[in-house]
Formats: C-alpha cells, sequence, structure tokens
C-alpha cells in the first residue's frame, strides 16, 4: 500500500510541476514580448495528476481487496486498514480536485 501511495504522489507532484512549469515559461516569453499560446503542458500535467489518481485508487482498491481475504486470525491485532484506505480516499479526492484546477 505504501509503495502505491508513494508512486501516486510522486507521479501527482510532478504533474503539478510539469503544468506550473508550463505557466513559467509563457510568462517569460510575455516578459520578452513575444506572443505565446496555451501549450500542452497544463494538458501533460493534468494527465500526470490524472495518473497519480488512478495509481492511488488502484493501490486503495487492491489493499482494500487483500485485508478482506485475510483471515481474521491472521489479520494483526493492532492495524487499522482504515485510516490507511481514508488517507488513500483523501489523496485520490485532492488528486481530482488538483487535475481539475490545472486544467481551468
Amino acid at each position: 500500500m505504501l509503495a502505491w501511495l508513494r508512486t501516486g504522489i510522486a507521479v501527482m507532484a510532478f504533474g503539478f510541476v510539469v503544468a506550473r512549469f508550463g505557466l513559467f515559461l509563457r510568462l517569460l516569453h510575455e516578459q520578452a514580448g513575444r506572443q505565446v499560446g496555451h501549450g500542452v503542458s497544463p494538458y501533460v500535467g493534468a494527465a500526470l495528476v490524472a495518473m497519480g489518481v488512478i495509481a492511488t485508487a488502484g493501490g486503495a482498491l487492491q489493499y482494500q481487496r487483500y485485508v478482506g481475504s485475510l483471515p481474521a486470525g491472521d489479520r494483526p491485532p493492532t492495524s487499522s486498514p482504515r485510516f490507511v484506505l481514508g488517507l488513500s480516499w483523501a489523496l485520490v479526492m485532492i488528486g481530482v480536485v488538483l487535475a481539475l484546477v490545472l486544467l481551468v
């Protein structure tokens, strides 16, 4: 689960950086007096954020299925999958909002 969360967060962060780097380049071109278009970086960045959302959601679903398949005796008594799943779904929702913000 940790690997899926880490991968999802990293891909979402990279998508945000790609989208904002395109904005930075556009501002540099405008300051130099050149006319520039919108560019593709917001779309590529939003696509990367969406891929991170998919990775996080897929990891959460896979972890939920795995924990559900364990017999009650094999589950550690101190573990709570609800915390990890709640964190995962919160990151999914944040990623969806971020992707929408990048496209607007």
